[in-house]
C-alpha cells in the first residue's frame, strides 16, 4: 500500500481522544529525534508538517517511559513495557497511572502480530489487531470486531538518517473515524517491539 493511499471511513469510531480523531483521511509521520537527551524521543506531525504531538523517551533504559503531550504540553498518556508477561506487552497509562490500553504481542513464525485491547471514549470494548512483516516494519491494524483497516504503518528504509544516526521514521495512515493520538502510539510500540 503506498503511503498516501487514503482507507475509507471505519463504520464505527476507534477512539480515545475526540479531539485526535477526523473525519477524512490523514497521513502522520512519526520520526525518533536525532539528539535527543531523554531516549526514544519523536516528533509526530501531519503530512502537511503541522505538529500534532510530543513524544519524550525517559532516561532509564529499563523504565522506558515515554510520555505523550499534545502541543499545548497537556499530558495526554505514558506508554510503557510490563517486563512480568510471557509475551511483550506495552500500555498506555492515562496521566493518573491507569492502564487504558493493553498491546500484547504473540509469537509469529515469519512477522509480528499484536493484539491491543481498551475501552473507547464511550466505554465500549475494542479490540485491535496489529500485524506485520518484521523485516520490512510495515504493519496494518485492524479492528477485529468489523475486519476494517484502522490504519497502515510504512517504515521509510534506507533514508540517510536512518543510515547515519539510527533514526526510524514511519508514515501512517490512519482511516477517518480513528484517533490519530492512539495510532501513533501502536506504531511507537511496534517500533520499539522491532528493536527488541
Amino acid at each position: 500500500m503506498h503511503q498516501h493511499t487514503p482507507l475509507p471511513p471505519v463504520s464505527q469510531p476507534i477512539a480515545l481522544f475526540s479531539e485526535f480523531v477526523s473525519d477524512t483521511p490523514k497521513t502522520i509521520i512519526l520520526k525518533e529525534k536525532i539528539l535527543s537527551f531523554s531516549g526514544d524521543s519523536f516528533e509526530i506531525k501531519l503530512d502537511n508538517h503541522e505538529p500534532i504531538l510530543k513524544v519524550k523517551g525517559s532516561w532509564a533504559p529499563f523504565h522506558g517511559r515515554k510520555k505523550v503531550e499534545d502541543m499545548d504540553g497537556q499530558h495526554l498518556f505514558d506508554i510503557t513495557k510490563e517486563h512480568m508477561h510471557l509475551h511483550t506487552t506495552y500500555v498506555i497509562e492515562d496521566p493518573e497511572g491507569e492502564k487504558i490500553v493493553e498491546i500484547r504481542s504473540d509469537f509469529k513464525f515469519i512477522g509480528s502480530k499484536a493484539n491491543i485491547t481498551f475501552h473507547d471514549r464511550n466505554g465500549k470494548p475494542v479490540t485491535l489487531g496489529m500485524s506485520g512483516k518484521i523485516f520490512e516494519h510495515n504493519a496494518d491494524i485492524v479492528d477485529q470486531e468489523t475486519g476494517q483497516v484502522a490504519a497502515h504503518i510504512r517504515h521509510q528504509r534506507f533514508n540517510g538518517r536512518k543510515m547515519m544516526f539510527g533514526q526510524d521514521t514511519y508514515t501512517v495512515t490512519v482511516a477517518p473515524g480513528v484517533d490519530m493520538a492512539l495510532i501513533a502510539a501502536l506504531c511507537i510500540c511496534f517500533d520499539e517491539k522491532n528493536h527488541d
